[in-house]
């Protein structure tokens, strides 16, 4: 038996012979050579002195560059931004979730005129450039920057989560329907009580993933005067300490986004393994490939649909 898995799996693949490994650690060491040479040039060049209008200015590793982060005055304002942004994501994720849900159960109606106008409107603002509607709303309906930046990130967001929400309720046994049906109840109470929960738990990493998308988002606040973090640091700091200032608040700024990011990016994963295990302790291993693309879940759902539709004739 050992034997045979042996040979079906030289089969799919040919083992590396003495030449290909050697060739294969050579490029590997070669690579980690060039990555730490050309770190090593970043660093050397950021931390050299530099010449400008006749003065030189130290280099951003230095002191100097750095003393305004023990003035708790500075992190009490970065504080403000950091829950600015917060804000801001957490208003637009809710109403991003509520209207996902009301956009995946038009966009499966049976009703015509209620699926084909839903999804014109969802391939509209699915098409829109955030930051493009962003500036519309902010211009036409005077909203206020906090308003126009949420309302324009529970748009664009929730129509991409009611097209995943829609595509798990395609993909799921049509099985599920008819038990309902035979037990009385109508279509739209089998779509509520038995369909849209079970999609909905099985798009929930996708919907969390997407969520992570609509917090890095809040950053386009910055072109409608929202002080979130990149503006309150990049323009309003260093605006006041100067620009000797400029590379040390783009590095808080950096590191702030991705302790919140990969924080909401590791959640994601672990509650798509969480799902996968049907809500037993999830086992480490690879994540799903659809929370680095919402997308792709989205696209695998449908063909699922489609493949059940066609069984189904």
């Amino acid at each position: 038996m050992g034997g045979g898995a042996m040979s079906a799996t030289q089969v799919l693949f040919d083992a590396p012979g003495p030449r290909a490994r050697r060739a294969s650690r050579i490029g590997s060491v070669v690579s980690v050579l060039v990555i730490g040479a050309g770190l090593l040039w970043v660093i050397l060049t950021l931390a050299a002195p530099r010449e400008s209008g006749g003065i030189t200015l130290p280099g951003m590793f230095d002191q100097s560059r750095w003393d305004i982060f023990a003035d708790p005055e500075v992190w009490s304002f970065i504080g403000e931004a950091v829950l600015a942004t917060l804000r801001a994501a957490a208003v637009a994720a809710v109403g991003a979730v509520a209207l996902g849900v009301a956009f995946s159960l038009m966009r499966s109606a049976k009703l015509a005129w209620v699926r084909i106008p839903t999804a014109w409107v969802i391939e509209f603002f699915r098409g829109m450039p955030v930051l493009l509607m962003m500036l519309f709303i902010l211009l036409v309906a005077s909203t206020g920057a906090f308003w126009a930046v949420v309302i324009a990130l529970i748009i664009y967001n929730g129509t991409l989560i009611g097209e995943a929400l829609r595509a798990g309720l395609a993909a799921l046994p049509r099985g599920q329907r008819e038990a309902a049906l035979s037990l009385g109840m109508r279509e739209f109470q089998s779509k509520i009580l038995v369909e849209f929960p079970q999609a909905f738990r099985q798009m929930l990493p996708i919907i969390v993933a997407q969520l992570v998308v609509l917090l890095k988002d809040t950053s386009l606040g910055y072109i409608v005067g929202y002080n979130e973090i990149i503006r309150s640091n990049m323009n309003n700091l260093s605006s006041f300490f100067g620009n000797r200032y400029l590379f040390s608040l783009f590095i808080v700024t950096l590191v702030i986004y991705l302790a919140i990011n990969l924080s909401l990016s590791w959640f994601a994963r672990w509650l798509s393994r969480w799902t996968a295990s049907g809500g037993r302790k999830p086992k480490s291993g690879p994540a799903d490939p659809g929370i680095t693309d919402p997308t792709s879940s989205i696209r695998i759902a449908d063909a699922t649909a489609e493949a059940r539709l066609s069984e189904g004739r």
